[in-house]
């Protein structure tokens, strides 16, 4: 069974993403030039996992962020592929987390958006946490696992504080008791 990390950035108050699904409050600190450690991390995952409306959004970028990855994304809609190595898929997190394992990967980055981060979460995918706290308050928006996660308790791994202020920190599922 693949590993499953939802590396992701919030807001203090807990939203990943504008009521519309707006990352601009993001820009200045992915213009401050600091990695965040993302260059490691993306070389760590064989595959991407996104939400039918992360992938709308990724679509919009300059280039396609995921270019030497195979992506996955999770739609209930007929969307169109943007390239050879992207799969639209109804299919359950269970499904084609067993399908990632069958293929041999090791490793994948669960993008979000926060449904389904919280349908992954649900099903007890998720094997670790990666988040990065933004020092903005957003007031609304797309909360880190949707409306929809289940309570879970995590254990802190590691935590990073970078001098613009972001807080990263990194958490794995504790063990049941």
């Amino acid at each position: 069974m693949p590993e499953i990390v939802y590396y992701v950035a919030q807001s203090v108050d807990g939203f990943i993403a504008t009521t519309e699904g707006g990352l601009d409050w993001l820009a200045p600190f992915e213009a401050s030039g600091e990695d965040y450690d993302y260059a490691a991390f993306y070389d760590s995952v064989d595959a991407v996992l996104l939400g039918s409306r992360t992938y709308e959004q990724a679509l919009t970028f300059a280039e396609w962020p995921y270019p030497d990855r195979p992506v996955y994304v999770f739609s209930s809609r007929a969307l169109a592929p943007a390239g050879a190595n992207v799969v639209v898929t109804s299919m359950s997190p269970e499904h084609i987390t067993a399908e990632l394992g069958e293929r041999g990967v090791r490793r994948a980055w669960l993008v979000g958006g926060g449904a389904l981060a919280a349908a992954f979460q649900r099903a007890g995918l998720i094997t670790e946490y990666v988040v990065s706290t933004i020092p903005v308050v957003l007031g609304d928006g797309v909360r880190l696992l949707g409306t929809q996660g289940s309570s879970q308790r995590l254990v802190l791994v590691s935590t990073t504080r970078y001098d613009d202020g972001v807080l990263q920190q990194v958490y794995r599922p504790a063990e049941p008791a």
